[in-house]
């Protein structure tokens, strides 16, 4: 009786699990040729016990037995660049790993044809945002790649776009599906944000992202109408119908399409009308942001949002495996009052009042997890947010914050620090639109998250102390050396704000950031390895090609696997919407392993 009790209280984890759409991971082993040997890390996972001893197999024959008072990593001083590597723990054995004989993984993508617009010009194709899902059910992370035309545009841009193209590669490169959105897609940083993630719990994700007339999926079946053609003369879409399509992960199949459930007709296309969007030409009402949440504390819901800088209209949708539901709509109608004009080009999703239940936070206010208003700040839109758990020099006790940065000239804050309440706690004045900024742990010697922006030169405590007269670069944050604070990253270079230079991914095989001024990785995540985070660059001379980098620096700490964290998992999915921010840790991370919570 014990041992069936046992069992169904395993069953009852492993179902609770896949309702909330939790994965299943294996242990990622990566292995990767140094000048000193091979360098191995594998994951840790919530499972493993605190003392684990993990056995490192070469070629199948053990080389090591590695216990809790070491890092999940190990250099293998007598490896070859054709040796194979598995982790074995508790009888199970992983998957194996060969060697990036290099120093780092390059896959070739299948680079999409050259496009002719109706005006003669040709477009042709880089990768650009990308995500991760696993979307077979086997443990491991596929990538998930948007194709971005030459000739995209912003939404306050005229002319023609090629159209948007989104595939899904295995980590061994090979590609497993194409979905193209066709021509009554625009294309640019605001028109195609998608969500992949496991929104049925059946252990394999799924894509969803907005679709129209002429989309084809990866078995050429076609979204609505095939021969229509929405574009008007300026190169715009401001007719036609919208749609949201779920895609299976393994096929690239649309598996239901319902209509977008806020049209751009919701709201009048007239710059001097009081209930319209603001401008006339199809400026604000196609600015799309999107997420997934877990809502209701079970199972994770698609987010799909429209407008920021007038109306606001959030929708959260679930997924059951076959149909679309709408669960809430929210609306932000009125000037003054809700989400209405406080939206930034980024949100963020975590538990904010601690039910067990996610929110969502919009910019300059957010939404509680049944779709109402959780605050309004009233400092209106921005282009940079973060929220993450942090303690202060003060407070040693663990709290979500949310830093942010805004664009008004007249705001009282050009940035600012808030509780997850929505309490202001402290800001800067600037009187100019502050266009980056940026929260993380660089400093060790400062407990807690430091934050800066172009708002005012220096480096900020949590509690509003001016600690340094220098400021860091404002793009990604990263966890590359092994200690316990955050790197720098931005452009193709890694830094320690102590140590300088750690790495300088764009002087190797032509690696470059995307999104111009961004200079935002097509990807970050730890999607490989131990605790440390992966870094995904295109190659500028041949966009065929993409660099998956990996940290070969030695790490004492064991730390789970970051996306088994919820709100960095989250963060994950939203990071290619919009302007892209760096995911966050749901846990301070200095102080969960001081107290052995993660490791």
């Amino acid at each position: 009786m014990k041992y069936r009790s046992q069992f169904y209280v395993l069953l009852l984890l492993v179902l609770t699990a896949a309702a909330r759409g939790e994965e299943r991971l294996d242990r990622g082993v990566v292995a990767i040729q140094t000048p000193q040997g091979v360098f191995t890390s594998w994951r840790v996972l919530p499972s493993d016990a605190d003392d684990a001893v993990y056995t490192l197999l070469r070629d199948g024959k053990p080389i090591a037995a590695l216990d809790a008072s070491v890092g999940s990593n190990y250099l293998d001083r007598d490896g070859k660049s054709d040796s194979v590597y598995a982790v074995e723990y508790n009888g199970d054995v992983s998957p194996a790993a060969t060697v990036w004989k290099e120093g780092f993984l390059t896959l070739t993508l299948d680079l999409p044809d050259e496009q002719t617009m109706p005006d003669g010009s040709k477009c042709q194709y880089t990768p650009n945002d990308m995500s991760c899902g696993d979307l077979d059910g086997d443990g491991r992370y596929e990538l998930i790649v948007k194709w971005q035309p030459s000739n995209a545009k912003d939404n306050a841009q005229s002319g023609y776009t090629g159209t948007t193209i989104i595939d899904a590669y295995t980590l061994n490169g090979k590609k497993l599906w194409r979905i193209d959105l066709g021509v009554n897609i625009r294309s640019g940083a605001h028109y195609s944000p998608y969500l992949v993630y496991d929104f049925d719990g059946d252990g394999k994700a799924e894509l969803i992202c907005k679709t129209a007339d002429g989309a084809v999926d990866d078995q050429g079946r076609v979204i609505g109408d095939a021969k229509a053609d929405y574009r008007n003369k300026d190169g715009r879409v401001l007719d036609g119908p919208e749609y949201l399509t779920v895609f299976d992960g393994e096929t690239g199949a649309a598996v239901c399409t319902i209509d977008y459930p806020v049209p751009r007709t919701v709201r009048k296309l007239d710059r001097y009308a009081a209930d319209g969007w603001g401008d006339n030409y199809g400026n604000r009402c196609d600015r799309f942001l999107a997420c997934a949440a877990c809502l209701d504390g079970k199972r994770t819901s698609a987010v799909f949002c429209r407008g920021y800088y007038t109306a606001v209209y959030v929708m959260a949708l679930d997924f059951d495996g076959k149909n679309l539901k709408l669960r809430w709509l929210h609306k932000s109608e009125t000037p003054g009052e809700g989400l209405y004009g406080e939206g930034n080009h980024n949100l963020a999703v975590g538990d904010l009042d601690g039910d067990g239940k996610d929110e969502i936070v919009y910019g300059s206010a957010a939404l509680d997890d049944d779709g109402t208003v959780l605050y309004r700040t009233g400092l209106g839109h921005g282009d940079a947010l973060h929220l993450f758990s942090s303690t202060t020099p003060q407070d040693d006790s663990e709290k979500f914050y949310v830093f942010d940065v805004h664009e008004s000239k007249a705001a009282e804050y050009g940035m600012e620090v808030r509780s997850a309440e929505g309490k202001i706690l402290w800001g800067v004045h600037a009187g100019f639109d502050v266009g980056r900024g940026l929260a993380a742990d660089v400093d060790a010697d400062n407990p807690g998250y430091e934050v800066w922006s172009y708002a005012t030169d220096g480096l900020w405590s949590l509690d509003g102390k001016k600690i340094s007269d220098r400021r860091p670069s404002q793009n990604f944050r990263i966890y590359w050396d092994g200690d316990l604070q955050d790197e720098l990253l931005d452009r193709g270079n890694i830094d320690s704000w102590k140590n300088g230079r750690l790495a300088t991914f764009w002087k190797i095989n032509h690696s470059k950031a995307i999104n111009g001024t961004k200079a935002n990785p097509n990807l970050q995540a730890d999607l490989l390895g131990d605790w440390r985070e992966e870094v995904i660059l295109y190659n500028a001379e041949n966009p065929a090609q993409i660099n998956i980098f990996s940290t070969t620096i030695p790490t004492p700490y064991r730390v789970n696997c970051l996306m088994t964290d919820h709100v960095y998992r989250m963060s994950i999915v939203w990071q290619n919407v919009g302007y892209n921010q760096p995911p966050h840790l749901g846990q301070y991370l200095p102080k969960m392993v001081r107290n052995k919570q993660l490791r």
